[in-house]
């Protein structure tokens, strides 16, 4: 089930269904009664590298960056990439249904300001977004006379039919000879840092910070 694999980096978006796809997830945002959706390139971890499940982005649009943000209104949509996808994104995404924002130059805080009509309700998976990134949305809702939602599932989920099941590979060691040190110094030298700030315990919610942590990589990214 885990074999080995080369990495390949044919493109396979195809931008022909980015507007089935839009339009599906509208119907199910007007079935929630909520007037738009944040769709974050992002997994529960803030990770760059994503498991299947979570490239929600991709799916819909079609763009497979390792950063980005798509906004879905019931009328209109856009998505919002850096410098780095300014050749890509026009190569796999239906410019005419998410039209792309440079997400420095137009932030999606400004779009939604100026595009949130008043008393709209615009819905976002709090699994998937930093605390700052909620509260700018959050401003830029208020000043546009709207509201931010959180949600209790993920609409894209609900209408992505073909979503891959989670994967849950084997952990591995990885050995002192790659990692260049025993995981009992690692956890020393941090309750070491810990004594010296007066902290009694430190949270490693981090994935990289784990495995680095442990001398431990997991398998269910591929090529991570």
């Amino acid at each position: 089930m885990f074999e080995a694999q080369f990495q390949t980096f044919e493109d396979t978006a195809d931008p022909s269904q980015g507007k089935a796809r839009a339009t599906a997830l509208r119907e199910e945002l007007r079935r929630r009664g909520l007037d738009g959706f944040l769709v974050p390139r992002a997994d529960e971890h803030q990770n760059e590298y994503v498991p299947k499940p979570a490239e929600r982005l991709a799916w819909l649009t079609g763009f497979s960056g390792s950063a980005g943000l798509a906004i879905v209104l019931l009328d209109k949509a856009a998505i919002f990439i850096d410098g780095r996808y300014t050749l890509q994104v026009r190569e796999q995404v239906d410019l005419a249904v998410f039209p792309p924002q440079h997400i420095v130059e137009a932030p999606p805080e400004s779009w939604i300001e100026a595009n949130l009509r008043k008393g709209a309700k615009l819905g976002y998976d709090p699994w998937l977004h930093t605390p700052a990134a909620v509260e700018r949305y959050e401003r830029a809702a208020r000043a546009a006379g709207a509201s931010l939602v959180p949600v209790d599932s993920n609409p894209i989920d609900a209408v992505r039919t073909d979503r891959p099941e989670a994967t849950f590979g084997p952990v591995s060691l990885h050995r002192k000879r790659y990692a260049g040190e025993a995981a009992a110094k690692k956890i020393a030298r941090v309750q070491e840092a810990l004594a010296k700030a007066n902290c009694d315990a430190l949270l490693v919610s981090d994935p990289h910070s784990v495995a680095w942590l442990h001398n431990i990589r997991g398998a269910d990214v591929g090529h991570t």
